[in-house]
């Protein structure tokens, strides 16, 4: 059974987040569970999410990162008001990232700090070349700030 597209094409936080996402080495977007997901070797970030729990009771976040984060960081991003642990993913280390929080618009969102974020997801997840590939590339977050 085809999941239904949970994401709306026109989304400004997802075209802001598709162009940090693409432009690591070998990612491409593929739509799957009804959410655009980037990937290299494997899944590094998937677009929109939720919580986990009775219906009543779980978040929807239609404008969230699912990414999985370095571990030394993962205290301090827990902390974090726009981090949530998301569904099915966060027992795997994976934490939402809620780009808007609180009402942040799309142009204030901190794109150079969501780049550091998806740097992370892909080196865990990507090969040693992709990485390597990547370092070559000089890529940094103000590239995106």
């Amino acid at each position: 059974m085809a999941h239904p597209q949970m994401f709306d094409d026109d989304d400004p936080y997802l075209a802001r987040a598709r162009r940090v996402a693409l432009a690591f080495p070998d990612a491409t977007e593929k739509v799957a569970h009804g959410r655009p997901t980037f990937r290299s070797q494997k899944v590094f970030v998937v677009y929109g999410g939720g919580t986990k729990g009775p219906a009543r009771n779980r978040v929807r976040y239609d404008h969230a990162l699912l990414l999985l984060p370095d571990p030394a960081e993962q205290p301090a991003l827990a902390e974090d008001p726009r981090s949530f642990v998301p569904a099915y993913y966060g027992p795997y280390g994976w934490i939402g990232w809620n780009l808007a929080h609180d009402g942040t618009a799309p142009d204030q969102v901190d794109w150079a700090e969501v780049f550091e974020l998806v740097d992370s997801s892909y080196r865990a997840l990507s090969s040693a070349d992709q990485v390597r590939r990547l370092d070559e590339t000089g890529l940094t977050p103000s590239d995106f700030g």
